[in-house]
């Protein structure tokens, strides 16, 4: 791609600091350090040179870097000046470049962007960048790192291969379908490739779950009923006193959040208000608000007072079960094992009694717990991390995000139609053209096809100078 202007921007935090970068690419970086430091540098050689304005006053003394496209990071000429971090200095030496004609501010994201479109790498090596910049514990940055170095592409632009191969095949059986030496349908060698392909796909699809939740993180919603020991668990599992825990029924009535990491894993806890039937104008917000978390969360907490026989109320607990979205996993903490009375073994037996005869697709796990004494803690920990299917080890993972999840979803679908489009109905063009769109879902992964308002929005994400 070519364009004929030129960008820069800061490329160091704002604030002061020991260094500050600022970074020119386009055709006019050469022009640039023409103006500020009287020649261009030797490409790839750091030099220690005054920066100076158009009146020939020195701003700075620092490195300059000249990277000669097409071997920069953006594919284009690129020339970095590494001056000392005070925001006053940044700023004269940045009004003293955007003096040059054809010289602009760039866009968020946009040094990625060009490299992008320049293919010096692909689109979903282009996200990683902004989610190494953005991780927020070390296991997500170890798989940003691995979605840089095109693990996950690669991955990607294998199936996409195997794809665009068996298409042919089955393109040629559509042309040549007189002759017996081509009829590879019947011989059920496609099916066999497909069904394979299959496997690869729904394979990555669990390691993308991995990224995405290494990534975005994981929302847990407690609910229960007040009193039942809510806001004693979120304190729990931040180790402070986030809420006001006391024996008064109803104290918390709006929405707490507070977010922990579980073994490397972002878990974002949402602390509701006690689910019951009250006059309460304030009170029946919160209780609202409660149903809207519990609709966007990722795992769900359902708190019971163990000490409290839960019969009188099973209706009221199996109607907020009902209530509750089958695909979110849900998870019955019995709670006040540490007060444990002839109320607790009941609860138990009638929680597990409505686990085991379940008859919709939700997963249900019962535990006892301490909120108040963080007994049986570790077990409710292990229950999140196997609920979200999470795998810790961060060999082979990489970075994913929730549209590449979708992309890879619609994929599987394809796949899997094109499988029963064969089995059941020998139609080919359908099989073929099943195939051709999971070609073109996972091409949106990597870039090879996209729209101008995908990248849009995309780098539009990511932070000035980057």
């Amino acid at each position: 791609m070519f364009v004929d202007d030129t960008i820069v921007a800061i490329a160091t935090p704002i604030g002061k600091g020991g260094i500050g970068i600022v970074r020119v690419s386009g055709p006019k970086a050469k022009v640039c350090a023409s103006k500020i430091i009287g020649t261009v540098p030797k490409n790839r050689y750091a030099e220690y040179v005054p920066f100076k304005d158009f009146d020939n006053n020195i701003i700075d003394r620092g490195i300059v870097l000249y990277f000669e496209g097409p071997n920069s990071f953006t594919g284009e000429d690129v020339i970095e000046f590494q001056a000392h971090g005070g925001p006053v200095v940044l700023d004269i030496l940045m009004k003293e470049i955007l003096k040059i004609h054809g010289i602009r501010i760039a866009e968020p994201g946009e040094f990625s962007k060009r490299a992008f479109l320049n293919n010096k790498l692909d689109l979903a090596q282009a996200e990683a960048i902004a989610d190494l910049i953005n991780s927020n514990t070390e296991q997500a940055a170890r798989f940003a790192i691995n979605s840089i170095e095109g693990k996950f592409s690669k991955l990607i632009n294998k199936i996409v291969d195997d794809l665009v191969n068996i298409r042919a095949f089955i393109e040629a059986s559509i042309d040549f379908s007189d002759e017996h030496d081509i009829d590879f349908l019947s011989e059920g060698k496609i099916l066999e490739k497909i069904k394979l392909l299959k496997d690869e796909i729904y394979k990555i699809k669990d390691q993308a779950r991995n990224g995405s939740t290494i990534q975005e993180g994981i929302k847990l919603v407690i609910l229960g009923k007040p009193n039942a020991g809510k806001s004693s668990l979120l304190n729990q599992f931040c180790g402070k006193d986030t809420a006001i825990v006391t024996s008064i029924a109803g104290t918390t009535r709006d929405i707490l959040k507070e977010s922990i990491q579980i073994d490397g894993i972002p878990i974002h806890i949402v602390d509701t208000a006690g689910l019951r039937e009250t006059k309460n104008k304030i009170e029946k917000i919160g209780i609202e608000k409660a149903w809207n978390e519990v609709n966007n969360s990722n795992i769900i907490i359902l708190m019971i007072d163990g000490t409290v026989s839960s019969y009188d109320n099973i209706e009221f607990y199996n109607d907020v079960i009902e209530r509750l979205p089958e695909k979110i996993p849900l998870t019955i903490a019995i709670n006040k094992i540490d007060k444990k009375n002839h109320n607790y073994t009941s609860n138990i037996d009638m929680f597990r009694s409505i686990a085991e005869n379940n008859q919709s697709q939700r997963t249900i796990n019962v535990l006892s717990v301490s909120a108040k004494n963080g007994i049986g803690l570790d077990d409710l920990k292990a229950t999140i991390k196997d609920s979200v299917k999470f795998t810790a080890s961060t060999e082979g993972n990489f970075i994913a995000r929730r549209r590449h999840l979708d992309a890879i979803d619609k994929a599987c679908i394809h796949i899997d139609e094109s499988i029963v489009q064969l089995e059941e109905f020998s139609a080919c063009e359908l099989v073929a053209e099943e195939l051709k769109m999971a070609q073109e879902s996972l091409n949106l992964i990597t870039g090879k096809f996209t729209s101008d308002d995908l990248l849009g929005k995309i780098f539009s994400s990511f932070c000035i100078g980057k």
